[in-house]
């Protein structure tokens, strides 16, 4: 797309690759209404202004998620996968919505082989890595399930249509962003539009996405179908067949969020963590009526907890909270404990519509203190496997909290650091290999 400044970009230097620290943007936040946290400023000014509007959490961190599809789309787009988990005041529980999406009917080991795919996994630039995208269904029915009601569709995605149609500023001096500017313009028909003048954009300068913008003003106005239905369905099935995929209008034509019960884990008998399982990407703290976020992928926070407080219980550690922030030991303990987090992770957890995930069983205190017993406080082991077992927005509402975090998918639709990065004509959006982390058993 042309610029809409004058200057000539391309003779602007750009300094080699070094590694940066993050830059730390942390402080004391406090507010007495509302609160919205996100890795985008534009973002956050869109929950915002959701919430003076009067939409409620939930509203708001749907806004929020589909304005990064404009201000970070490295990480966050309506070509991946969404979860939600939302705490409800009134009732005081945690509901959870999954809306990742499946592989094609269609896609069989056999027709992996005859492609060449012989080993565990589906190769990141094969199409058939990619999976049915499920982020906007997802935000749909978090509106639906969740929302307050008195604002409608067209209403919460308006500020993210507007941005991606007026532009920002961009604040990110994204590396991987830069490392894919060949591979974008080789790889997709439509990749040049993730690119301002050929190059990824450097902080300060200005993006618009017009062909973004008429997909969400047609997911606006017409719903999940003007997505899983009509031109987007057939430009994102048109560019997977071409490369070889089995994609095919039925199958996003079916495709479903899925409402499911959050998992948890207790930790010291006071802070409860809860995930949405089997995949979900975020998980929420609760301590009587404070409420933190992050973020990790799904039960794999759940394990690592339970085997770090199995630790402290078998006395191999200290409680974290006496050791000294990312100290050796400290950082030793949280590495080894995900380690073996991971470990089981990679092997259970699947679609657990098809196979048994023993969510139960793995996060049991004898399970746990099973993996506690093989860290070693003075080493690390070259090689951890699994064993056998024998898991954004805040609102004021009266005088309660009300929930709402909503994750498209950090890897989605090409992440920030692995990605397909293809582009489906038109509708701009980005495709995701989510369906490359799974095993292909026989």
């Amino acid at each position: 797309m042309p610029s809409p400044t004058k200057i000539d970009w391309s003779k602007v230097d750009r300094p080699e690759h070094v590694f940066q620290r993050f830059p730390s943007r942390r402080s004391q936040v406090y507010g007495t209404k509302g609160m919205i946290a996100a890795s985008q400023p534009l973002a956050v000014e869109v929950g915002l202004e959701i919430l003076r509007k009067g939409g409620n959490a939930a509203d708001a961190a749907v806004a929020t998620s589909i304005a990064l599809n404009v201000t970070e789309p490295t990480c966050c787009g309506i070509g991946g996968d969404a979860f939600c988990l939302f705490y409800d005041a009134e009732s005081k529980t945690v509901k959870a919505l999954n809306g990742s999406g499946r592989s094609p009917e269609k896609l069989t080991i056999d027709h992996l082989r005859k492609q060449g795919v012989m080993g565990k996994k589906i190769p990141l630039l094969n199409l058939n890595s990619v999976t049915i995208p499920g982020a906007a269904a997802a935000w749909v029915d978090t509106v639906e399930k969740f929302g307050s009601g008195t604002l409608s569709l067209s209403e919460i995605f308006a500020p993210a249509i507007r941005l991606a149609e007026e532009g920002g500023a961009n604040v990110i001096d994204d590396l991987q962003w830069q490392r894919s500017e060949e591979q974008l313009k080789i790889a997709s028909p439509n990749g040049d539009e993730m690119l301002l003048d050929g190059k990824a954009p450097l902080p300060g300068q200005i993006m618009t996405f017009p062909n973004l913008a008429k997909t969400l003003r047609t997911v606006a106005e017409e719903g999940k179908d003007g997505f899983y239905k009509g031109r987007v369905a057939q430009a994102i099935v048109d560019l997977v067949r071409a490369q070889g995929g089995v994609m095919e209008m039925e199958d996003l034509a079916k495709h479903a969020t899925d409402f499911v019960e959050p998992i948890s884990y207790t930790y010291g008998g006071e802070v409860t963590l809860w995930e949405c399982p089997p995949n979900g990407q975020g998980d929420f703290f609760g301590r009587t009526t404070t409420m933190t976020l992050t973020k990790s992928i799904g039960i794999t926070a759940l394990l690592a907890l339970g085997i770090l407080e199995s630790m402290e219980e078998q006395g191999k550690i200290k409680p974290l909270l006496e050791m000294e922030h990312n100290s050796v030991e400290y950082l030793h303990a949280l590495v080894e404990a995900l380690r073996l987090a991971f470990a089981d992770t990679q092997y259970y957890v699947t679609d657990p519509d098809v196979v048994h995930v023993p969510v139960k069983e793995l996060l049991s205190k004898e399970y746990l203190s099973t993996r506690a017993k093989l860290f070693d406080p003075k080493g690390t082991d070259p090689k951890v496997v699994h064993t056998l077992y024998t898991s954004q927005v805040l609102e004021r509402q009266a005088s309660e909290h009300n929930e709402c975090r909503c994750f498209s998918s950090y890897f989605a639709i090409c992440s920030h650091t692995e990605g397909m990065r293809l582009h489906p004509a038109k509708p701009r959006l980005r495709i995701h290999p989510r369906r490359r982390a799974p095993k292909c058993p026989e």
